[in-house]
């Protein structure tokens, strides 16, 4: 048991890690000596607010912004209301509000990276409709199973004696 519950931590942890990275790179989107992530564009030199990124036109981007910050914060908040939990409730009670947590974590994780993939075009200049997307995107992409595979698994843990 102890080492299913160190696993579960391990693999907790690496989801949060994940999140973290593709919320703060800035290679959601590469093309060149250009990147480009959910608040700037880059180029060798020096980063730029993404343009028109404040207006309601790019109120998918603002989605996408926001979706990875909750799953972020979620997830993180999903760590600490484990560790409460795996000293203060009964067998069989806990973990159950930690999946749910880890659950919708993964859930904004999806949403994100879907409106990213669909609406990425849109908020971009001209210039970077040429390029492919770039290793934060991914990590996004790998976190999402990585957080709902973690809610599951704490639901399953709750079964276990």
């Amino acid at each position: 048991m102890l080492i299913i519950l160190a696993l579960i931590i391990l693999f907790h942890i690496t989801s949060a890690i994940l999140l973290f990275i593709a919320t703060i790179r800035n290679v959601w989107w590469v093309w060149e000596d250009y990147t480009l992530d959910l608040w700037y564009h880059c180029n060798s030199t020096n980063c730029y607010d993404i343009p028109n990124s404040a207006t309601s036109d790019a109120a998918y981007l603002q989605t996408v912004q926001a979706t990875m910050i909750l799953a972020t914060i979620l997830c993180c908040v999903g760590f600490f209301v484990f560790i409460l939990q795996l000293f203060r409730l009964k067998q069989g009670e806990r973990f159950v509000f930690t999946a749910i947590i880890q659950l919708l974590s993964a859930f904004c994780v999806m949403t994100g990276a879907s409106i990213y993939t669909a609406e990425h075009l849109n908020f971009k200049d001209k210039n970077f409709t040429n390029g492919e997307y770039g290793y934060a995107f991914v990590v996004a992409w790998v976190a999402f199973p990585m957080t709902l595979l973690s809610g599951l698994m704490y639901l399953v843990l709750r079964k276990r004696k």
